[in-house]
């Protein structure tokens, strides 16, 4: 019988090569995305260790729009209850995150780059490689779930179950969505950013739902599959019946990508690139960076600008969040750095904003290595073109984008909270030389061990946990300090020291220039 009548035939040894390939990659997002919600349980009793300060918060909370929109509204006001108002929504973003990449990474990037034309001639079913893809997103979202249900049992066995069912089925949600748009583009970044583009606005629609009503009964929190994990309601009478919702809905999509697989042939997709010629100038390699990072770059720069203007108009409720609990306005001035409040807590999403950023720069940067390895980097080499003109181009949008929407972010803090548009602009321009470094770091890796070059995103990961909850679960200071974000100086703020910003930017430079010398006297990968 030929593979082709047995269309599931190779899908266990494809699914073992891509947990293998995902070995590191893989327990990392599962234990950022379930220890950080299991890790809120001790966070929130400890912030809100009575009843009647849990009262008082969910009451806080459900009465600010600007709060509803980023984590929705409290439905129960038990310890279990705020910990899934307060990371839900995240979490299951975060889960999402992480399925489209290890769907796309497993599907269509595997045909771009023409491993999967050689696994598909030997015993693998049509629909294998899709099946094989799945799997993974299904194992990567179970572990996260099951680390939720038991870091969240003691505060009720069904609550931590709906939430851990909530988060995981979220992502898999996401992961259905994403084996759909992997066969209508033949590029594994385009697809990408196109169920990206689907997760903003399920995201956004949840947002403006949350915060035109307080009871969460919004259409548009309705319409959102973001919005269906926070209806399952966890420890809130729960609502199972909205589990069953999401898994209806990964079956329909399912469905969907599985008859699409059937209906075209292999590096094909239902929407081909169009051929050239491309329209424009393209003589130098700069030109041809801006015109395959403008788009990655517009994105980002659209959601730091609406990110700027929805955390700016929590500033001045900073007071409400907090309220007079003593060990929440020490974790925040513990981010922020300050005494004041107000500027504790602007300084605060100021570093978030660039512990973000670190993720755009080390993004930006590793389009050189899908550019290498997928072999369009090899004919431009091959001609007059030089590698350290060529990397130039790529590396003047990652490092240069960086400016771009750090400021963005900036006009939206300052737009929506009335703040001068200096002082902000200099606090957010203030972490550059802590993105900078992540960035070095992705070039060194990339320059010198292209092999390794994924463990960039480690490092930024590390950083971004480091700076997001060290601070809550009062890490020590030296602790803080392996990230560069650590070492910035919190702005805005009285006092501004120059020496840690020439030193991170020092470092960065010498990282750069590592990276682009290795790069010189190696091989091209392909």
């Amino acid at each position: 019988m030929s593979t082709l009548s047995v269309p599931l035939t190779g899908t266990g040894t494809l699914t073992r090569l891509a947990l293998r390939r995902d070995r590191l990659m893989l327990p990392l997002w599962v234990v950022v995305i379930g220890g950080m919600v299991a890790g809120g349980v001790g966070t929130i009793g400890g912030l809100y260790d009575t009843d009647a300060k849990r009262a008082q918060i969910a009451a806080s909370m459900n009465a600010n729009s600007s709060i509803r929109s980023l984590y929705g509204p409290v439905f129960d006001d038990s310890v279990g209850g705020l910990v899934a108002w307060r990371f839900g929504v995240f979490a299951a973003t975060l889960a999402a995150v992480m399925s489209l990449v290890i769907v796309v990474r497993h599907t269509r990037e595997e045909e771009e780059t023409g491993r999967q034309e050689l696994l598909s001639a030997g015993a693998v079913g049509r629909r294998a490689p899709l099946t094989a893809a799945l799997l993974t997103a299904l194992v990567a979202n179970t572990a996260v779930a099951l680390i939720i249900t038991a870091g969240l049992a003691g505060q009720g066995l069904g609550g931590a179950l709906a939430l851990g069912l909530a988060v995981g089925g979220t992502g898999m949600l996401f992961a259905a969505t994403a084996t759909i748009v992997a066969q209508l583009t033949e590029s594994a970044r385009l697809a990408k950013g196109l169920t990206a583009a689907v997760l903003g606005v399920a995201f956004v629609l949840r947002a403006a739902g949350d915060a035109g009503t307080e009871g969460g009964s919004s259409v548009l929190t309705w319409v959102s599959p973001v919005g269906w994990a926070e209806q399952v309601r966890p420890f809130a009478g729960e609502r199972w019946w909205v589990v069953l919702l999401i898994a209806a809905a990964v079956l329909v999509q399912t469905a969907v990508a599985y008859a699409l697989t059937g209906r075209r042939d292999v590096g094909m997709s239902f929407l081909p690139a169009r051929p050239g010629p491309a329209e424009g100038r393209l003589a130098t390699a700069g030109a041809l960076a801006w015109r395959l990072q403008r788009g990655g770059l517009l994105g980002w720069s659209l959601g730091f600008l609406v990110a700027g203007l929805v955390f700016g108009g929590m500033v001045e409720g900073a007071a409400d969040i907090v309220g007079d609990n003593e060990q929440a306005k020490e974790i925040f001035e513990r981010m922020g750095g300050q005494s004041a409040l107000t500027n504790a807590f602007l300084a605060a999403m100021v570093g978030m904003f660039g512990m973000i950023a670190g993720l755009f720069v080390v993004g930006s940067v590793l389009r050189l290595h899908g550019e290498e390895t997928s072999q369009r980097a090899e004919p431009l080499l091959a001609a007059v073109l030089g590698r350290l003109r060529w990397a130039a181009g790529h590396l003047v949008v990652a490092f240069g984008g960086t400016v771009l929407i750090m400021a963005l972010a900036a006009a939206g803090l300052s737009a929506s909270y009335g703040k001068d548009f200096g002082p902000v602009l200099g606090a957010a321009l203030a972490q550059l030389p802590a993105i900078w470094v992540l960035g070095g770091v992705a070039v060194l890796l990339w320059g010198a061990f292209p092999k390794a070059a994924v463990a960039a995103w480690g490092v930024a990961g590390l950083a971004l946990v480091i700076g997001w909850i060290g601070p809550a679960l009062n890490l020590p200071q030296s602790v803080l300090d392996l990230s560069p974000f650590g070492h910035l100086p919190k702005l805005p703020g009285p006092e501004m020291t120059w020496a840690p910003l020439l030193v991170l930017t020092a470092i960065a430079a010498a990282l750069v220039a590592g990276g682009l010398w290795r790069l010189r006297r190696r091989d091209v990968v392909c």
